[in-house]
């Protein structure tokens, strides 16, 4: 892997190029083995936290782990394209604005000692533009080459908070045009509801029932990027141990498997349709 800057990453994407870099800041990586019609991200995967936070946190790293999406990068990192944060998203949050980017509480708890300097978050935002021009670039440089493109936001989620059954997967499609792409998200659901998972562990999926699809992440490239279409799949953390934080590898290593298999079949029927 190679560690690049901003500029020479897009010079890359717009090159064409075959690479595989991590941002000079190690904030995200980006792997393209071939310039195909989908791309794979995983923008809440990351867990570094700056070491000048670190005295000002008041949440501890166990609780960062709890609200962040580990192991989603490794979930999709067989893809050929695959984008994914390395940054904690309680250090900035790729799926929110720029000016929602930076928590001041996170989940009903108060999440600095003092506000944060202006350097301190200038730092921070640097990184999410930086990411977002890397996304434009790439989804630009896809657009040219395909006539459609199809984004997997992957994502989990901490299914024990909830007092009701929940869904062993969710996709939000509150902001996509369901007029048009409707068959899709259904075709995607029912994919992700025959998944055969390890363990005894079962593959029910829903839309909207957790999670609606309100991400920057979708927004971003749904606002300006028309023949993209962006999946916003929630996994409920049954890969893990909420609690202990113990990590399940062979279930993990069995959704990697089984997306590896449906991603490039939603793909094609994405592809070869008319909308």
């Amino acid at each position: 892997m190679l560690k690049l800057s901003i500029t020479d990453i897009i010079h890359n994407i717009e090159s064409g190029l075959k690479f595989e870099a991590v941002a000079e800041d190690y904030s995200f990586t980006l792997k393209i083995d071939e310039y195909v019609p989908f791309v794979c991200a995983a923008v809440h995967d990351g867990h570094q936290f700056r070491k000048s936070l670190w005295d000002n946190c008041l949440h501890t790293a166990y609780e960062r782990w709890y609200e962040e999406d580990p192991c989603t990068k490794q979930m999709i990192q067989n893809q050929p394209i695959v984008l994914a944060g390395c940054d904690s998203r309680f250090e900035y949050d790729l799926n929110r604005a720029p000016d929602a980017a930076i928590y001041t509480d996170a989940w009903g708890k108060k999440l600095w000692k003092n506000e944060l300097s202006a350097i301190e978050k200038r730092i921070s935002l640097q990184k999410h533009q930086s990411f977002y021009k890397v996304t434009a670039a790439l989804l630009t440089k896809l657009e040219v080459l395909h006539p459609k493109v199809l984004v997997f936001d992957m994502h989990s989620y901490n299914w024990k908070r909830w007092d009701r059954e929940v869904p062993t997967w969710n996709m939000g499609t509150k902001n996509i045009d369901t007029e048009r792409f409707g068959v899709f998200t259904e075709a995607w659901r029912k994919k992700l509801e025959q998944l055969q998972l390890p363990n005894g562990l079962k593959s029910t999926s829903k839309l909207n029932d957790t999670f609606q699809g309100n991400g920057y992440f979708l927004k971003f490239i749904t606002q300006n990027f028309t023949n993209s279409l962006v999946f916003a799949t929630e996994m409920a953390k049954i890969y893990c141990d909420e609690e202990s934080g113990v990590i399940f590898p062979e279930v993990v290593q069995a959704v990697a498997t089984a997306l590896k298999n449906i991603i490039p079949l939603q793909v094609t029927e994405f592809s070869n349709s008319n909308v």
